[in-house]
């Protein structure tokens, strides 16, 4: 069975953490881990342009320093960037220093205050050595694009239950891309039909 939604035990649990965001008027928040990737990105930055829509992408340090071309595109576009630590690394495999040395490495690339975890794990001690730096983003909405098992009309269909302020995640690396690209595209017709915009995260949205 697949959590599309975090379930709210889960969000009381990390209360610190940015689950969504209560917005005044109708806003969804595009999100994409595991870029910039040369094959997937560019497409995703095309179809953001088509719809005049704005994301944020949590970057992988790592492929900041290989494509450090796409990473200035998707600024001067408008998008808003995070850290995704230097090379995805679980938290839960890794001690707090190395961890926090992975992040604070990836960072001399990102320079941004948001930080999502790869996987989305984080205990809560490197959580709370995180916070002193950073706002820790993470989601209402997970799009399943990565695991081709959950057939794309599922999500579709869960997808119509988005709300206003909520978190999605996608994701723009090779493993992905079909499904992702797909799915951009629904929400972004979903949330043109329902008149919402897309916006990025700043750091004066979050905890």
């Amino acid at each position: 069975m697949q959590l599309f939604k975090t379930p709210v035990f889960v969000q009381k649990v990390f209360p610190k953490r940015n689950w969504s965001f209560s917005v005044s008027t109708p806003i969804l928040f595009l999100t994409f881990d595991d870029g910039p990737e040369p094959s997937v990105t560019p497409q995703v930055l095309d179809l953001l342009k088509e719809y005049n829509a704005k994301a944020t992408f949590f970057c992988v340090g790592e492929n900041v320093k290989n494509h450090p071309e796409l990473f200035q595109r998707l600024k001067a576009e408008g998008h808003a960037v995070g850290n995704h630590t230097m090379h995805h690394k679980n938290a839960l495999k890794f001690g707090k220093k190395e961890y926090l040395e992975n992040v604070k490495e990836a960072n001399h690339y990102i320079q941004s205050k948001l930080f999502r975890p790869p996987y989305g794990r984080l205990d809560g001690v490197k959580g709370a050595a995180l916070l002193k730096d950073y706002h820790i983003v993470m989601w209402s909405f997970l799009t399943y694009d990565y695991d081709a098992k959950v057939p794309l009309e599922e999500i579709k269909e869960k997808l119509k239950e988005l709300k206003s302020g909520d978190i999605v995640v996608l994701h723009d690396n090779k493993k992905s891309k079909e499904r992702s690209l797909d799915l951009l595209k629904y929400i972004l017709e979903l949330a043109l039909a329902r008149g919402w915009k897309c916006e990025a995260i700043s750091s004066e949205l979050c905890k």
